[in-house]
Parts: C-alpha cells; structure tokens; sequence
C-alpha cells in the first residue's frame, strides 16, 4: 500500500510532509507534491504532517479523487525529489479547501 497526494495540495504545496518522509519518496512539479507508490513505506509520518489534509492512505482516497493514486504514480517518474521542506506559496491560503482543482496542476 501507498499513501497518495491529493486534490488539496494543488497550489497550497506545503512540505512539511517531506521532512519527515524516512525514504524521501516525495517529489516536486510546479504547484503541487506527489509521492512515488513504489518507493513509500507506508509508515504515514507524513500525513498528520500536512497542513491542508492532502495526504490520504490509498484505501482511504476521497470520493472522485481516485486518478490523483494513478497521477502520483505517473508524475514521480519525471519530477525531482524533495527532501527539505520549502515556504509555501504565497497565496496558499487563498487555495486551501478549494475543491476539484485538478485542472490548475501545472506539469
């Protein structure tokens, strides 16, 4: 099993999750955190760790958020790693529990 990123973390991208992680599995596109399914122990350290709640165990994923476990899978592939926590974007808050924003992911 794999813990997954969710919708929330698109354009809040916290990363208080990362420095936590113990086999760094977490990587970085643009706007947005995805864990690599084959490299997550599934300790869930991470998860209590994320301001916006983004971050669900995968039998446990939201109603409608399902493609974000295919997504993780896919874009952990080709983007790079992230092992220390950065500020957040400026304008999280804005974005926090704003729902179905699948389609601000920037690639």
């Amino acid at each position: 099993m794999t813990f997954v990123v969710g919708d929330n973390c698109i354009k809040c991208k916290h990363t208080d999750c990362v420095e936590v992680c113990p086999v760094d599995c977490f990587y970085e596109g643009p706007n947005f955190l995805v864990i690599h399914p084959d490299e997550c122990i599934d300790c869930a350290l991470c998860e209590p760790e994320c301001p916006a709640d983004a971050i669900f165990s995968e039998d446990e994923l939201p109603a409608g958020q399902e493609v974000y476990l295919e997504l993780n899978a896919e874009l952990a592939e080709v983007w790079p790693n992230i092992t220390e926590k950065k500020d957040a974007p400026a304008d999280h808050e804005e974005w926090d529990g704003v729902e179905n924003k699948l389609q601000y992911l920037e690639r």
